[in-house]
Parts: structure tokens; C-alpha cells; sequence
């Protein structure tokens, strides 16, 4: 008996194996928002930040906002305090409200000029890789706009009409265009020359098919990473341009316009142009940090190892 006693019992590093899951115990996963956040600091912090200031831009009405154009000249220059959080201008105006209000502008202008620009410099570059004959003189039009700034091609076009919200978006998106189709005509190209495109045309898959399933597809991840930083671009052009004078009407609240009529006061009232520039850094922060996680999420090549 004690002999087969002997050989049911398992060897001793069999027994101190089993008995390890008891002992220390197994490495847990964080999940949920927060183990997103660990996983992907710079989405997590430029997403959070960014829907931020898209709700103060919706509920600016209901955030102790005033009409941000209502004049109160015995209210002029006038420091923070409860009743005006940011305190006046020169001319009585509420400066909170204007900041806030200011953030409808340098949102709608950065999201529109990013989805216009993306659409139209999607439609390009693809016609551009895809049909050899096209692309000599598409690329020769897109490197000649590219050699102008952005912002003096944008200056120039305001020139050439009046100031409002949708020529700058008009303006800028012209201005913005060529990089997107650069970027979208070098992936296309690369993409030509992969195993699985050569097999479809072997198949006899036509181009449109091809570049609908095989292609297109392909070169969304990229260029919604560009979008973010056209985004962010388009902002800074936008208060550039407002600052200047050539952009939105001096009647609207814009970052841009905030900063351009505090700048002859900037040495005795600071405050006239560090909150507007306050929220404009902030904002082209978070969208900066949003293009950066989202560029590590999708090239397969700079992922992260979770």
C-alpha cells in the first residue's frame, strides 16, 4: 500500500507548479476608461481636452455668458472680478463672454477646413496615383501651390474678397488642399506596388475596384491623421488672419480678433490677450495630442505593444 501510495503522489515540482496560481496571483488588466487612458495618454488627454472645448463652444449661452457685443463704455478696462470673470476691454465688452464665444469660430473654422481639405485632397491624390497621365500635371499645379506659405496664399485669397466665417473656411481649405493630395498620391503610389494589387489585376478587377476596395481603404488611417494637424493648422491661420485684419469681421468674437484689439493696451492690460491666447494654445494642444495618439493607434509600425 504504501508503495502505490508512493506512485499516485505527483514529483515535487509538479505539486509546487500547481500550487502557484494560489499563491501569486494572476496579472490583472485594466479596463474601461482607464485603461484606455494608460494605454493611450496623448488620445485620452487631446480627446478629453478637445470635448471640452467643444461644450464650452455649444453651451456657451448657459456658461454666465453675456452678449458678447453689448457696449458699456463706463465699464471699460475694467479687472477680473465675479461680475466679469476676465474682466473688460476697451470698449465695457465682457471678455469671458467673448473667449467663450470666441471658441464657436476657431472650432467651426479648424473642423471644416480639416473635412473640406481632407475630401478634396482625397479625390486628388487618388486621381493623381492612380491615372499616370494625370498626375505630371497635377503634381506640377499642387508643387506650385505648395511652394506659397499657407498663410500668404490665405492672405492673398482673403484679398480678393470680403472678410466673413465662410470665405476664411473657403481660403484656408485652398490653402491646405496640396498637402493632403501629396500625402494621399504617396500612398497610393506605394500601395500600387503591393502583392495583393498586382493579383487583382491579374484577376482583371478594374481600377475603380480596385482602388475602392483595395486602396481607398488603405489610405484612410493616414490621412486622418493629417486631418488632425490640418485642424489645428487651420486655427492658428484663422487667428492669424483675424489678427491681421483680412479675416472674420472685427464685430466677431474670434480668438484673433480678441488679440488684435487688446495688442495696443498689452503692456497695461495683459489679460486682454493672454486668456483668448490661453484658449487658442489649448486648444491646438489637444488637437496636436490627438493626431499624435491616433498616428501611434494606426501605423501598425509605431504601435505601442499593450
Amino acid at each position: 500500500m504504501a508503495a502505490e501510495s508512493a506512485a499516485l503522489r505527483p514529483p515535487p515540482g509538479l505539486a509546487v507548479a500547481a500550487e502557484l496560481p494560489d499563491v501569486i496571483p494572476p496579472r490583472r488588466r485594466l479596463t474601461g476608461a482607464l485603461g484606455f487612458a494608460r494605454r493611450r495618454p496623448a488620445i485620452a488627454f487631446g480627446g478629453g481636452l478637445l470635448v471640452v472645448m467643444l461644450l464650452i463652444a455649444v453651451f456657451a449661452p448657459w456658461l454666465g455668458t453675456v452678449d458678447p457685443g453689448v457696449l458699456a463704455t463706463s465699464k471699460r478696462l475694467r479687472p477680473p472680478s465675479a461680475e466679469a470673470w476676465f474682466g473688460t476691454d476697451m470698449l465695457g465688452r465682457d471678455l469671458y463672454s467673448r473667449v467663450v464665444y470666441g471658441a464657436r469660430v476657431s472650432l467651426t473654422v479648424g473642423f471644416a477646413v480639416a473635412v473640406l481639405a481632407s475630401i478634396a485632397g482625397l479625390a486628388i491624390g487618388l486621381l493623381s496615383g492612380t491615372v499616370r497621365w494625370v498626375d505630371g500635371f497635377v503634381m506640377r499645379l499642387i508643387d506650385g501651390m505648395m511652394s506659397i506659405p499657407p498663410i500668404l496664399l490665405a492672405v492673398a485669397l482673403m484679398a480678393l474678397t470680403r472678410g466673413s466665417l465662410q470665405n476664411v473656411v473657403v481660403a484656408i481649405t485652398l490653402a491646405e488642399i496640396p498637402r493632403v493630395a501629396r500625402l494621399v498620391r504617396g500612398v497610393v503610389l506605394s500601395l500600387r506596388e503591393q502583392p495583393y494589387v498586382d493579383a487583382a489585376i491579374a484577376a482583371g478587377t478594374g481600377t475603380p475596384m480596385i482602388v475602392i476596395r483595395h486602396i481607398l481603404p488603405n489610405t484612410l488611417a493616414p490621412m486622418t491623421v493629417q486631418a488632425t494637424y490640418i485642424c489645428a493648422s487651420a486655427m492658428i491661420v484663422e487667428a492669424i488672419l483675424s489678427f491681421i485684419g483680412a479675416g472674420v469681421p472685427p464685430i466677431t468674437p474670434s480668438w484673433g480678433n480678441i488679440m488684435a484689439e487688446g495688442r495696443a493696451l498689452w503692456q497695461v492690460k495683459p489679460s486682454l490677450v493672454f486668456f483668448p491666447a490661453v484658449f487658442l494654445s489649448l486648444t491646438v494642444l489637444a488637437v496636436n495630442l490627438l493626431g499624435d495618439g491616433l498616428r501611434d493607434a494606426l501605423d501598425p509600425r509605431m504601435a505601442k505593444s499593450l
